[in-house]
């Protein structure tokens, strides 16, 4: 159910990987490294419950959490990227997004402070005080190599990270040819591979 709006979600023909005996850290990985969509279901089967329990703990509705939760997910398919093995356990970032995006959620909506939503802890998958300032100074490098970037591939980064675009999405929005988005797309990648290849 979660999965069924999801536009980049898993297809449903393939065989999928066994969740739980897999490692979430090495899915993870293959998400990111090669696009691997059976990966992304593995990492769904294994999460999906987890973070809709989260959700509801934290005061979401039924179909709030499965919105959240689908949202979650497909931010991991987007940004797999950014996630770095030796900075932590995949559980962490994963749940990290998740809060984020419940949090976000709940500002959109009133002002007021949510003490609620800014004390929870996640168990054991919490990050710690160490992880969250890596986290911020990894956030740093990044914002300091985009600026490296030519305007119009920064642009395309941003709509696509920052505002969760789709390369098709941007092009409509920005009136340009898909293989020009690609295009500043790969290079922008190739610019900032230097500078943060570590963080693979």
């Amino acid at each position: 159910m979660y999965a069924a709006s999801m536009n980049e979600a898993p297809d449903r023909g393939s065989t999928p990987v066994q969740a739980p005996q897999a490692d979430a850290s090495a899915l993870l990985l293959r998400v990111a490294e090669h696009r691997d969509k059976q990966a992304l279901s593995a990492l769904f089967t294994l999460f999906a419950p987890k973070l809709k329990s989260m959700m509801l703990r934290l005061g979401a509705n039924e179909a709030l959490a499965d919105d959240l939760v689908q949202e979650t997910m497909l931010t991991v398919w987007r940004k797999s990227h950014l996630y770095a093995r030796r900075k932590g356990a995949a559980s962490t970032w994963i749940y990290t997004i998740a809060r984020n995006l419940r949090i976000d959620h709940v500002r959109r909506l009133s002002s007021r402070p949510y003490a609620d939503v800014e004390a929870i802890e996640i168990e054991s998958d919490a990050p710690s005080s160490q992880q969250i300032i890596e986290t911020n100074e990894t956030v740093s490098r990044v914002k300091a190599a985009l600026a490296i970037l030519p305007k119009e591939q920064m642009e395309i980064l941003s709509l696509s990270y920052e505002h969760d675009l789709s390369q098709t999405e941007i092009a409509e929005k920005l009136g340009l040819p898909l293989g020009t988005v690609k295009s500043r797309m790969r290079l922008a990648y190739e610019k900032l591979r230097p500078v943060l290849g570590d963080l693979q």
